[in-house]
């Protein structure tokens, strides 16, 4: 299609925004939209077909921007506190006692230290003592105080969150002093507050270049865009031309009802487990440590017992354990080897410990008591549920996540079993190619850990652990040698992210719900 004949099938805001992009070179669709007067809805429908046509290409790009804390909300409108204190020396005559200057100027006691900082570090009073008594004294400039560039940053700020570049363009002032009093006021506590923000900025490429040279007179053609009743009534449509109409331009975005993503995934990987056979368990969320550690032969002095990584519970004090048959022969096996015909950890293994009470660490406690209850090979089992641990909050890491466990209980099956049933769930789950790296797991032998191929980020990902259960596990649940389970885990967010194309393991929560209408349906991206 030649260029002329697509200006004129463009709407009036898509040449619109051609001609400003011929302009200005580039922009963020805020800036069109602010520039234009349209809605930044529209603006990115128009966005969005520009870009289908060939007319646009955009990038993605990241910025950090500076917006005012609470504190800082304050000091805008009322001036940061050695300002204040400078200004009621100014009008006392150039000299006050420390207490009487700070409650003039409304300074509370605790930031007293703070501010006779900066008021030596700008250069505007000194502290001299007199008879006992702490005294301030004014030695700047009155100029100084009003054209104070920290002050006058947060005033800009007022109207909004900015970048270094625009704080610069509001103020009319050099872009490195404001960094520099940006970096100043972001040391002051809860004044200043910086973050990255990704915005998408666009620009037209050389057939949008050629079409934006139609854009004018296309505009200033007086033709019908739309057939209304006057038009029909008054005859004039005969004398009009018609815009070209096409029938696949881009309409207002509709939001059905659905799950949320982070459910569908769920039930995604429930149905394939279902689907290959398996059975579904579930166990307390609560757990004794017996079945959360000790029954996986994780010995008590482990890292991973400590109260930093593990949450334990006050009410109850204490759990039950299971009859003393099996709690015996865990403790044989924790000790000397037990009959299994290892060591041991050769320590003295603690009946009390078992018993504390944890907010389960991994699903691989429901996996174990099942097999406590389990009658016998042959057993394919999995659970899906939350599990806990004391993680600091981050984009990849949640104090409380789900966690999907399966285990394959029988007598004549073998690690290539293992590694079978993993690549087929993950081809289910919608990864063709998977591969395995060898690992190290507390309470598996032959461990490994599955690795998909992402295709969107070109690499390959690791999800999860598996291996062969350690006789040390079995042989106190009952188990003869003979006997061996196949056992896997899996962290359901992180396989959340791949699937749904996000980076951030918080907007799996967010309750925003822009950010959840937004959000990819999982299957969808299969």
């Amino acid at each position: 299609m030649e260029p002329k004949e697509l200006a004129e099938r463009l709407s009036e805001r898509d040449l619109r925004i051609l001609l400003e992009l011929r302009e200005r070179g580039r922009a963020t669709p805020e800036e069109l939209a602010r520039e234009l007067g349209y809605d930044e809805g529209p603006v990115m429908r128009s966005l969005y077909w520009l870009e289908e046509r060939g007319l646009i290409e955009s990038e993605e790009r990241r910025e950090r921007v500076y917006e005012l804390g609470e504190e800082g909300r304050e000091y805008a409108e009322k001036g940061l506190p050695e300002l204040r204190v400078a200004r009621v020396l100014v009008e006392a005559g150039g000299e006050l006692g420390l207490e009487e200057a700070l409650e003039r100027a409304g300074v509370p006691g605790r930031l007293a230290g703070p501010t006779l900082g900066w008021l030596r570090r700008k250069g505007l009073a000194e502290i001299k003592r007199e008879d006992g008594e702490t005294r301030l004294v004014f030695v700047g400039e009155e100029e100084a105080i009003e054209e104070d560039l920290d002050q006058r940053v947060l005033e800009a700020l007022s109207e909004g969150p900015a970048s270094v570049e625009e704080v610069a363009s509001r103020l009319g002032e050099d872009e490195e002093k404001v960094r520099e009093a940006l970096e100043r006021l972001s040391e002051r506590g809860d004044v200043v507050e910086e973050r990255e923000v990704r915005s998408r900025v666009v620009r037209l490429t050389d057939l949008g270049r050629e079409v934006a040279e139609w854009a004018e007179e296309v505009l200033e053609r007086d033709w019908i865009t739309e057939l209304k009743p006057e038009h029909l009534r008054e005859g004039t449509w005969r004398e009009k031309e018609f815009k070209p109409y096409d029938v696949k331009a881009p309409t207002r975005p509709t939001y059905p009802g659905k799950r949320h993503p982070l459910r569908e995934v769920i039930e995604e990987i429930r149905r394939v487990f279902l689907e290959m056979g398996f059975r579904e368990v579930s166990g307390p969320l609560v757990e004794s440590s017996f079945w959360n550690f000790d029954a996986l032969f994780q010995p008590q002095d482990h890292a991973a017992r400590e109260m930093q990584d593990t949450f334990y519970l006050e009410e109850p004090s204490e759990a039950e354990l299971p009859d003393g048959e099996v709690v015996e022969r865990v403790k044989s096996v924790h000790e000397d080897g037990g009959d299994v015909g290892s060591r041991g950890w050769g320590y003295e293994w603690d009946e009390e410990v078992a018993r504390k009470p944890v907010l389960r660490t991994h699903t691989t406690a429901v996996s174990v008591r099942r097999l406590y209850e389990a009658e016998g090979p042959p057993l394919k089992l999995f659970s899906i549920g939350r599990v806990y641990r004391r993680e600091t909050v981050d984009y990849k890491h949640l104090p409380e996540f789900h966690q999907c466990e399966g285990i394959v209980l029988a007598e004549d099956v073998s690690f290539r079993e293992l590694l079978g049933v993993l690549e087929e769930f993950y081809r289910r789950m919608g990864f063709e190619e998977v591969r395995f790296r060898p690992a190290y797991f507390p309470y598996t032998v032959l461990s490994v850990e599955p690795e998909v191929y992402f295709e969107e980020k070109g690499d390959w990902v690791e999800l999860g652990g598996a291996g062969i259960f350690r006789q040390e596990v079995l042989r106190p649940l009952g188990f003869g040698e003979d006997v061996v389970c196949l056992a896997w885990g899996l962290g359901v967010e992180r396989l959340a992210m791949m699937k749904l194309g996000i980076d951030d393991i918080r907007e799996l929560y967010m309750s925003d719900l822009k950010t959840l209408l937004e959000l990819p349906s999982a299957r969808a991206r299969r």
